[in-house]
């Protein structure tokens, strides 16, 4: 998809700030902390700032959404499992990203990041089961394949594979520093979206 436009809307706290309106399409990006989703999403949309990267996890602290065209919201969840943010922040961040996700029909698909060489945890099956039983559709993209050679990639999604209980196609590869994986999500989010 070409990205004409790609602009920063407004970040969010609370239920009454989120956009839920259906006249937009949204697409959520969620993951640990430090796995690259403010890379990716610069990635997607040809920008370099437009999220902010941070070389300190748990930047991500607040839920940020961009507007992609005028017609599509991309909405960049915060970060979890990084034990170095204060407890408060931590404590907010679930019921903060669940009071989003739940009984919003403008969401249209989650993208669930995971760090190739790190490998899923109880956050991300447990997430992915909340979302299915919310019938969420969800797509699990494993980034920073860059980092690793060709043999130890596919060891390492297979791996996650097994562990998610899906089949390895399923996962997306990508790398935000060589643009891998870049036409895959997109085509799962104009299928997801319909734009």
């Amino acid at each position: 998809m070409k990205v004409v436009s790609a602009e920063f809307v407004s970040s969010a706290t609370e239920p009454s700030k989120y956009y839920k309106d259906e006249a937009l399409p949204q697409v959520a990006f969620a993951g640990r902390s430090n796995v690259g989703k403010s890379s990716l999403i610069n990635r997607l949309c040809g920008r370099k700032k437009l999220a902010r990267t941070s070389g300190t996890p748990g930047r991500t602290q607040l839920i940020n959404f961009f507007s992609i065209n005028n017609s599509l919201l991309f909405v960049d969840l915060p970060g979890y499992g990084y034990a170095k943010v204060p407890a408060e922040i931590q404590r907010r961040w679930r019921p903060m990203v669940n009071s989003y996700l739940e009984d919003n029909p403008a969401l249209r698909l989650l993208v669930l990041i995971m760090d190739i060489r790190r490998g899923p945890k109880e956050e991300e099956l447990s997430l992915l089961a909340w979302l299915a039983e919310n019938d969420i559709p969800a797509r699990v993209v494993l980034t920073k394949i860059d980092k690793l050679k060709r043999g130890q990639i596919a060891r390492e999604r297979a791996a996650a594979a097994k562990n998610l209980g899906v089949d390895q196609e399923e996962l997306i590869l990508f790398s935000s520093v060589t643009g891998q994986g870049k036409e895959e999500v997109w085509r799962e989010i104009r299928s997801a979206a319909g734009v």
